[in-house]
This record gives C-alpha cells, sequence and structure tokens, in this order.
C-alpha cells in the first residue's frame, strides 16, 4: 500500500500497487506547502508512515503530545475550546526520507510532528486549514488507519 497527497487538488490517495483503493478529500496547511520547521506548512516529497498511534481509541478520542487524553470531541468541545488545533481517532506520524528536503536539520517532517489525523466534525474538507498536517474526518481517518501498516509510502506533492 501506499499514500499520495495531492496538496493541490486536497486528495489523498491509496493505492495498492497501481490501482487507487480510496481517495479521501482532507485539509493539508493554510499556509501552503513547505519544508521549514516552525513554519506551519505541508512539507512535500517522500515519506514513511514510522509510527500509527490510536488504534482501538474511540472516533472523536482526543490526543495531546500523541497520548489519548480521555476526551471525546463534541460541538461543545469545540466551543469550550475556539481556535485548537484539535487531533482526533488517529496519528499517522509521517517522517521523511529525503535528507536536506524533509529529513535533518530545520526541514525534519518527524520532528515537525507532521501527521495524517483525524479533525473535529465542524472542520471543512477540502480547504487548507491546518497547521502543517493532513486532516481528514474521523471515520476515514480510522478506515485509512487500518489499511496501512507502518512503513508505508507516503507521497506529498
Amino acid at each position: 500500500m501506499r499514500i499520495r497527497i495531492d496538496i493541490a487538488r486536497q486528495a489523498l490517495e491509496l493505492f495498492n500497487d497501481d490501482l487507487c483503493i480510496r481517495r479521501y478529500q482532507i485539509s493539508t496547511a493554510l499556509n501552503g506547502a513547505g519544508e521549514c520547521a516552525g513554519s506551519e506548512c505541508t512539507p512535500r516529497g517522500r515519506h514513511r508512515i514510522r509510527a500509527k498511534i490510536g488504534g482501538g481509541a474511540a472516533a472523536g478520542a482526543v490526543f495531546r503530545g500523541r497520548r489519548p487524553t480521555g476526551e471525546i470531541w463534541t460541538p461543545q468541545s469545540a466551543v469550550a475550546h475556539p481556535g485548537r488545533d484539535w487531533i482526533l481517532s488517529r496519528i499517522l506520524w509521517l517522517c521523511g526520507e529525503e535528507s536536506g528536503r524533509n529529513r535533518g536539520g530545520g526541514v525534519d517532517s518527524m520532528r515537525r510532528y507532521i501527521y495524517i489525523h483525524g479533525t473535529a466534525d465542524d472542520q471543512p474538507m477540502g480547504i487548507p486549514l491546518s497547521h502543517g498536517c493532513i486532516r481528514m474526518r474521523n471515520g476515514e481517518v480510522i478506515e485509512l488507519f487500518d489499511l496501512v501498516d507502518v512503513g508505508a509510502r507516503v507521497d506529498i506533492v
């Protein structure tokens, strides 16, 4: 399995060999594409899934620092914490594979905590709004999580 993320189309496609078996609408960075630490941009290039976090957690489970808080997101959560960048349901933590582009130094995707993760139900898809990560609907990130393995290739273009 491999994943292709198209920033311009705000789409994530899952391939089994050369056959696209799933297509999802996503939300990448509001600040566009870019690799520098602190930019809040979505990094481009070849990545791998370094870790899968949250297997078995409830849909809408809230994560902070890659750990479940015990909370489940609700619309009331959004009112209580306006502007919070919710990381929900599952986390696929990415590591770059291109030294100097998305790996090492000030461009390291893993050190930037770049994930594919679930987000709040009130957040639109198809519009760049994240802080650098790739946001998905909770049910869809759970489905993707169950279909891919650690080490799966992720190309961000």
